[in-house]
């Protein structure tokens, strides 16, 4: 822009009232929720004034391009506080946030729900509400950034802010996150704290005394105190910030509930303040004499005057999977070819070592876990302190703060994230799998040693009742692959999936390969017969996933030499796949009049479906045991010899 140009625009520009345009937040809020009385009103009136400068003198965005690449990054962690974001969004004029989606709020098929869910074309950025998770969320985001500035310059090159509360800093999650953005230095990230001392219960030092400034500073923060209702003091912080070699907490001391005339900064001031003598009182205190839902135009000129033109014709960020099917075409010759007895989270490092060189936007990391996960390869260059231009993280063990730093570097754009633990540590990483489910991320988990063939570390290691209770989040596509081949159908499966995440899950111990080559990805069906009878009607079914599907074989082989059985087997390898096929198939494989079995080194919980309440299981129904794997197995009963004797009974 030359200066002539900048001089007119500056003249156009109305003169800006931050107090009117903070209490125009505030007043939106309280009218929202009176309406629906429901809600939050605390948070946005307590915020309002570091959202107005914030949006007046710093953030870049486009009301009419919100999925702008290049645009600042908003995550509002404290998302009950949700009225901040559609207000904003209202009155900077999107086009998805009308007055009449602010008046249905918390309604059903609105677009403003009771807590913030990922909705780039409403300038939401990411679903919050479950404390936390939104700070560790814009971690992620600030990662993204900084890789994708490291190979692109300006072309990406913006801030990521966050607005979090107490609520956020006492979850744990919070902790793994911020203390890796300190280690990484992620100068790009700039979060202010709503320092009002309120939470449900009642005031904060009912359980939360310590000094969060000094943790932030130890984490490797620049840390700052204002007056969050001071709005030179929290632009001369912002500009701070922006200056800063590490990312920013910006610990601003605000009054929740601002301008209520009796419950500013009480704990009650946190929900819905939908008293009219108090909505009054709150007006005459805001010398706000405006009916319900209306702003006056002056104000609303004054918030539609921020937006930022972004620029016409915009680089494609998405990245290019073009070369992939050729790449795991490759993958499952060669395994075929030279069939090798490798535990399927070798198999995954193989397939990583052709599939992370093509595809440059792959970042993949582990807790801690790197050589036993096998997600690095040659390809992997370490992203390091102030060295973005790489391909791979040390999460650290991290496994939650992981998870959801992944969810943020996925919903940023531009990435594909993935990253390895053992699978008992899903727990630890679950609410943040299931946030990238109901926002339909693709972000790829590889959880190995998933089942009791992890062996001498024990019961607290090894994963029963993993399998059953993944397979339990919506939109979660559970893999778990039984030799090579499938495994490199999963992956692919895995990076198709554009709109959820995935879980590999992946042995420890060795598996032989038991698939041919073949051009079909038979993984695609989630169930396919692996090896058939002679009769169309097998008298017997083995379904099994992953480790145990070679026990399924060698049972079928013994039963149909020794006994005459005509017994069909069945490979699983992902059972979300195998629902979503039609009818047709899916009776062909589980309507018939067989004897049924399910095998998997796991609890019986999901395989009901395939075999039926009164079907056969070999699998587990404890905890496991420190010992080898295969006295494990053993004892568990999870043998072909079991598979048989069960068979034999029931015929």
């Amino acid at each position: 822009m030359s200066q002539a140009q900048a001089a007119e625009a500056t003249s156009t520009q109305p003169k800006l009232d931050l107090k009117r345009m903070a209490d125009a937040i505030r007043i939106l809020a309280l009218d929202a929720i009176k309406k629906a009385n429901s809600g939050h009103t605390g948070m946005p009136m307590g915020m309002a004034d570091i959202a107005t400068v914030l949006y007046s003198k710093f953030l870049k965005f486009d009301a009419d391009n919100p999925r702008w690449f290049n645009r600042d990054r908003i995550i509002i962690s404290n998302g009950h506080g949700s009225m901040l974001p559609y207000s904003l969004s209202y009155l900077t004029g999107n086009k998805k946030i009308t007055i009449e989606e602010i008046k249905n709020f918390r309604q059903l098929g609105s677009h403003t729900p009771g807590h913030p869910e990922v909705d780039f074309d409403a300038a939401i950025e990411t679903t919050t509400g479950p404390l936390g998770q939104g700070i560790s969320n814009a971690v992620g985001f600030a990662i993204a950034e900084e890789i994708l500035n490291a190979k692109h310059g300006d072309d990406v090159n913006h801030f990521t802010y966050t607005f979090l509360g107490d609520g956020c800093l006492m979850e744990g999650v919070s902790h793994e996150a911020c203390s890796l953005a300190g280690h990484l230095k992620l100068n790009k990230l700039i979060a202010f704290y709503d320092d009002n001392k309120v939470t449900i219960d009642g005031t904060t030092d009912l359980a939360f005394t310590e000094d969060v400034k000094k943790r932030f500073d130890a984490y490797g923060w620049e840390v700052m105190d204002i007056d969050g209702h001071d709005t030179k003091a929290i632009e001369d912080a912002i500009m701070v910030a922006q200056k800063s070699d590490k990312p920013s907490f910006i610990a601003c001391r605000t009054k929740i509930g601002f301008g209520t005339p009796t419950l500013e900064s009480q704990p009650k001031a946190h929900g819905a303040i939908t008293g009219d003598d108090e909505i009054s009182g709150t007006r005459e205190n805001l010398d706000w004499p405006h009916a319900p839902f209306e702003i006056p135009d002056d104000i609303l000129s004054m918030w539609r005057s921020l937006s930022t033109q972004s620029p016409k014709g915009e680089k494609d960020y998405s990245v290019d999977l073009s070369s992939l099917d050729k790449i795991i075409n490759n993958l499952k010759t060669s395994f075929a070819d030279e069939k090798p007895s490798k535990a399927t989270r070798q198999m995954s490092g193989a397939c990583l070592e052709k599939i992370v060189p093509a595809l440059q936007y792959m970042v993949g990391g582990s807790a801690d876990l790197t050589g036993s996960n096998n997600t690095k390869v040659s390809a992997s260059k370490f992203v390091g302190k102030g060295d973005f231009n790489g391909n791979y993280i040390n999460y650290g063990v991290r496994e939650h703060g992981m998870a959801a730093i992944m969810n943020g570097m996925a919903l940023h754009g531009g990435i594909i994230p993935y990253a390895g633990t053992f699978m008992q540590f899903a727990d630890y990483s679950r609410p943040a799998i299931r946030l990238a489910a109901l926002m339909e991320q693709r972000v790829i988990h590889v959880l190995t040693h998933d089942s009791i063939g992890l062996g001498e570390d024990g019961p607290t290691h090894q994963p029963v009742e993993h399998l059953s209770a993944l397979r339990a989040i919506p939109n979660l596509y559970v893999y778990r692959p039984c030799d090579g081949i499938e495994t490199a159908e999963c992956w692919e499966l895995a990076l198709k999936k554009e709109s959820a995440p995935s879980v590999l899950a992946l042995t420890r111990q060795g598996v032989p390969t038991l698939r041919e080559d073949d051009p079909v990805n038979k993984s695609s069906l989630g169930a396919y017969i692996l090896q058939d009878c002679a009769s169309d009607e097998p008298e017997v079914t083995i379904f099994a996933s992953g480790s145990e599907v070679q026990l399924a074989m060698e049972a079928a082989e013994e039963l149909g030499a020794k006994e005459n059985k005509d017994v069909r087997v069945v490979s699983v390898p992902c059972m979300d796949l195998f629902w979503e096929q039609d009818s047709e198939y899916i009776q062909s494989l589980i309507c018939n009049d067989s004897i049924k079995v399910g095998v998997e080194a796991g609890i019986r919980q999901s395989w009901d479906r395939f075999i039926g309440g009164h079907g056969i299981f070999v699998g587990m129904d404890s905890f496991g045991a420190s010992a080898p794997a295969e006295k494990l197995f053993e004892h568990f009963g999870i043998t072909t010899k079991e598979i048989i004797k069960k068979v034999k009974e029931k015929l």
